[in-house]
């Protein structure tokens, strides 16, 4: 605030390009002009970027209200780390794999190769002086975060805290960043802007239909299938598979339907503002356009989902329900289908998309049920499905006179214009299927072995005990609600916590105890500290007739459930042969 004022006394816009240019005329003229575009344009990108941040409240809110309300903390607090990990994740080394090196007209390259940590990141930007560098950075890692909190629902109520700071680090650092090098950077190969444009086209990705969405939904796909379900959602407590998937239904739907909101809301930046520049007519158009075909296909998708499953449902149980996630994820997928082609497809193309992504969701939400794959708010359904006919719908429906005012070219149409043509021409179809396909295979090839290797290690899923108590109170000392979690296993959770640090204490005091008497007898050549033994030490703290019963001493003492989709590993090998320790009965049946 304080250094506003002090430009206060600052030569005007005028004062300054007067100074320049004594003769006046067209040359001052041009030097207001364009210093007032530049100012328009940086305003316009970081009001778009505000609105794309904001969503990260509007995914908050619906993970929140699509969990059990002995989870919310625990959604919350990933949801704000995926804005700090995406924060230093761009910053580091992403922007650098995104854009670094980028220049207009340059060579083909896989991957950028420069400004990491941001340094000289102003130096040869390639849209200088359109806007500067580090508002459009702010604008890219918005992009970033969305990309990552996607797959916060997902794995929400079973995915540890290390797991999902690791996972979201590594997406926008590197698996995200590499796709926005090859759609947007004038030097990715699949880039519209390319000097050398795949099959003379070049995908067609507006605002990220397939580089932010069919990313973050894959990398859900393969989290889900490699973390297994939530506790009773498809195996019962023997490992058995149900005949009926239990639904486990979320603690509000107030959240869901404020979290949606905020999502269509924040939209408006997300697509409008993929223009970047608004400071002529023609990105004024693009941009108006973007957002009216954005509210029609979320409004149409949001009706389709709604009226399809009203009649599904009433012809298979004689019964009408208007349900209102259905409702909510359809509107979401209306959103996500038009993202892509926001600027290029016709207002009447922008109601068919929404249809069909209403249906695209329904039928994607039941087949990962059909394979017992837990998604908790069915962000593959709406993220990944409806990001791949996204992308593909611009093969389809864009049009000859707005790919012109977007992109300048409009050599190679969507298909159903080609074929008005006379011509046939599905080249835009087929660079679009290949740009899916990659964004796909690059996901997979990254993020397989890297979920795999979080499982391995043991990092990736929550424990049995702490499932089952909820991870507000295993991980941030919550308390339980009642009703909520089984008052037995809260108890076991209590003296878990009290027995490891316990434990602690001994460990430290044992230790204080074996440092003391190599001291006392150091003049008497007694054993060096580096040869006491543990053996030893435990001897000296614990004489042989107080020895503690060595089923105590392991860090984990409570029942586990494991079945056929979650093996024992770890604590819960260990749990499953010691379940009565300390008087808890064994799990006969899962709390909801």
């Amino acid at each position: 605030m304080l250094s506003s004022y002090s430009t206060m006394g600052s030569p005007t816009l005028y004062q300054s390009c007067s100074s320049g240019f004594s003769g006046g005329g067209d040359d001052l003229t041009r030097c207001i002009s364009d210093n007032l575009q530049h100012g328009i344009d940086t305003f316009f990108l970081l009001y778009a970027t505000a609105l794309v941040f904001f969503m990260q409240a509007g995914f908050a809110m619906l993970c929140a209200g699509s969990v059990r309300q002995k989870n919310v903390q625990n959604s919350m607090l990933k949801n704000l780390l995926d804005a700090c990990g995406a924060a230093l994740g761009f910053w580091s080394v992403g922007y650098a794999f995104a854009y670094g090196g980028s220049t207009a007209g340059g060579p083909t390259t896989f991957i950028g190769n420069a400004n990491f940590f941001l340094i000289n990141m102003n130096e040869d930007f390639f849209l200088s002086p359109l806007v500067g560098a580090d508002v459009f950075w702010l604008f890219q890692f918005a992009f970033a975060a969305t990309s990552a909190t996607i797959v916060a629902g997902t794995l929400a109520e079973r995915c540890q805290m290390t797991a999902y700071l690791c996972y979201s680090v590594a997406l926008t650092g590197f698996i995200y960043p590499v796709v926005v090098h090859a759609v947007w950077s004038p030097n990715g190969f699949l880039s519209p802007l390319n000097a050398n444009k795949l099959w003379g086209s070049g995908m067609i990705d507006f605002s990220g239909s397939g580089v932010v969405h069919i990313t973050g939904g894959v990398t859900a796909l393969v989290a889900t299938k490699i973390l297994g379900s939530r506790r009773g959602r498809f195996y019962d407590s023997r490992g058995e598979k149900v005949a009926n998937p239990k639904p486990i239904a979320g603690h509000s739907p107030s959240l869901q339907v404020l979290g949606t909101f905020i999502l269509w809301f924040g939209w408006y930046g997300f697509n409008a503002g993929g223009v970047v520049i608004i400071s002529n007519s023609t990105s004024g158009l693009i941009a108006s356009h973007a957002a009216l075909t954005t509210t029609l296909a979320a409004a149409s998708a949001c009706v389709s989902a709604l009226v399809t499953n009203l009649i599904i449902l009433e012809r298979l149980t004689g019964e009408a329900m208007f349900d209102l996630s259905t409702a909510l994820n359809g509107a979401l997928s209306g959103l996500v289908s038009i993202t892509a082609g926001c600027s290029v497809v016709e207002p009447w193309a922008a109601v068919v998309v929404g249809i069909v992504a209403g249906w695209i969701y329904l039928l994607t939400s039941k087949l990962l049920i059909k394979l017992r794959l837990d998604d908790a708010v069915d962000a593959i359904p709406v993220h990944f499905a409806n990001g791949v006919w996204g992308v593909m719908e611009v093969g389809f429906f864009a049009t000859p006179a707005l790919l012109e005012q977007a992109y300048n070219d409009s050599t190679h149409v969507g298909w159903f214009y080609s074929l008005s043509r006379g011509s046939g021409d599905a080249v835009l179809l087929g660079v679009q299927a290949i740009g899916s396909l990659f964004i796909i295979g690059w996901v997979l090839v990254i993020m397989v072995p890297f979920f795999a290797t979080l499982n391995y290690l043991g990092w990736f899923r929550a424990d049995t005990l702490e499932e089952m108590v909820g991870l507000d109170i295993s991980y941030h000392g919550g308390s339980a609600l009642a009703g909520d979690v089984s008052s037995e296993y809260v108890e076991a959770m209590r003296l878990r916590k009290e027995f490891n640090s316990s434990r602690r204490r001994k460990n430290k005091l044992s230790q204080t105890n074996a440092e003391s008497l190599v001291s006392e007898n150091d003049n008497e050549n007694a054993h060096p500290i580096n040869e006491i033994t543990l053996d030893e030490m435990q001897l000296h703290h614990n004489p042989p007739n107080q020895t503690e019963d060595a089923s105590t001493n392991d860090e984990y003492n409570f029942p586990v459930l494991h079945n056929e989709r979650n093996p024992p590993h770890g604590m819960d090998a260990f749990l499953a042969n010691n379940q009565n320790c300390l008087g808890v009965t064994q799990i006969d049946h899962l709390e909801a």
